[in-house]
């Protein structure tokens, strides 16, 4: 068995990974090449079991392999891999999507959540008449370019606050203010409002750490796009069906606009979608002059896979199992590392070396970060993998156990910080 994946992967693939974090560039040594994954644990190629908290950046809430998602992708497989043609699949999760998210009248299925978040800037501009767009620093919407201005992820790892190639006159059209500030937004949309055409944010930021919405942080932006007739866009790639049957923004009775959606609606394949309402939503081709295409938008595979998804999750038990594995985990790590905060909500969580929870980029910059390289490689030392950044944001699935929790949580409680 060879073991010199990342030495091969290096000479073919820039930085040996196709997405920067993968590359373990914040937490030092050589990153993981995965062999199989089946419920709460990945297998290595050079032989490792670990229970896994990144669950594929959070797309697998019932962990890997589910077996009805499984067949749902063996049964579609028999019957073709694409067809770039319309099928009844695609109406099927469609109608399903808008079902469980009664703010959705209607959906465009993508394939990523990088082409979901262009796709709704591209229809609120259109919809408007307008350029400028509001984000919110520290927040990750995918690498089209007018997003890649103070963004988070993999961007906070590398310690760039933007992206070599974004063309500044593109750049220029991105108004970014401070998450949970309310007061700097007011003063943007006093000051630009005629030109803001969306404000665009996670409601529960999750690509700095998991940052939680202040109370009235969403029904403001909600109140201040109202106010100067721009639409209010929830990129809920990362928190769609994360907390309960839906958005976020329906769970907290916050309408947005338009909603991106993607990894849980995939079931673990390329799927991701946007969605609205009717009058917005028309005018993306062919109904309306907004144009967005894509061959493999509705594959059959991935389709089938978050129909199977979502039927799992529609009644909503899920959810309550994820709470109480979160509860026990936070209190498990509180009692024994007081100084290591866990942000969590649900299944999703974020330890902060730090002895407060962060409200926006700047809290999150200024807890001991730094160690957290030490915190990732002891975690896989124990045989937890946690997300390779302490920019990003760990999860649970209903596959992990209580006796994963008691591992996880003492791995996360007997590393020895730098302090």
């Amino acid at each position: 068995m060879r073991h010199d994946w990342y030495e091969r992967a290096q000479r073919v693939i820039p930085g040996g990974v196709n997405s920067p974090v993968r590359s373990f560039g914040s937490v030092g040594g050589e990153p993981v090449f995965v062999k199989r994954g089946a419920g709460s644990r990945i297998y290595t190629e050079d032989g490792r079991e670990l229970i896994d908290c990144c669950q594929s950046w959070g797309a697998l809430l019932f962990g890997h392999a589910h077996p009805m998602i499984m067949d749902a992708v063996a049964d579609a497989l028999e019957r073709g891999t694409s067809f770039g043609i319309a099928t009844a699949r695609e109406v099927a999760f469609a109608e399903m999507l808008c079902c469980l998210v009664p703010e959705m009248d209607m959906v465009r299925a993508v394939n990523s959540g990088t082409e979901a978040v262009m796709t709704a800037v591209r229809v609120a501009r259109g919809y408007t008449g307008r350029d400028c767009v509001v984000k919110f620093d520290g927040c990750y919407h995918g690498h089209s370019d007018a997003m890649l201005v103070k963004a988070g992820s993999g961007l906070l790892s590398g310690a760039e606050s933007s992206s070599a190639g974004v063309p500044a006159a593109t750049a220029a059209d991105t108004l970014v203010v401070p998450y949970n500030d309310l007061d700097a937004v007011r003063t943007v949309v006093q000051n630009r409002g005629k030109d803001i055409a969306a404000i665009i944010v996670e409601p529960v930021a999750a690509n700095m750490g998991l940052v939680l919405p202040q109370p009235g942080f969403l029904e403001g932006l909600r109140t201040l796009c109202d106010e100067v007739g721009c639409l209010l866009i929830f990129d809920e790639v990362i928190t769609g069906f994360r907390f309960g049957p839906s958005t976020y923004g329906h769970l907290c009775g916050v309408p947005a606009d338009l909603t991106c959606l993607g990894k849980i609606i995939g079931g673990g394949l390329p799927m991701a979608a946007v969605g609205g309402r009717k009058a917005v939503m028309e005018l993306l081709s062919p109904c309306g002059p907004v144009y967005q295409a894509g061959t493999l938008s509705g594959n059959p595979l991935a389709v089938s896979a978050g129909l199977a998804m979502l039927q799992l999750l529609a009644d909503g038990s899920i959810y309550e199992q994820l709470e109480k594995l979160g509860e026990a985990l936070a209190q498990n790590v509180s009692a024994a590392k007081p100084n290591v905060f866990l942000q969590r909500r649900a299944g999703a969580f974020t330890p902060f070396i730090s002895d407060t929870a962060p409200n926006n980029l700047a809290d999150v910059q200024a807890t001991r970060h730094a160690d957290y390289a030490q915190l990732f490689q002891h975690a896989l030392s124990k045989g937890v993998y946690l997300p390779p950044s302490p920019f990003e944001t760990a999860f649970l699935s209903a596959a992990h156990t209580r006796e994963d929790i008691a591992v996880i949580a003492s791995a996360l409680s007997d590393f020895q910080d730098g302090r």
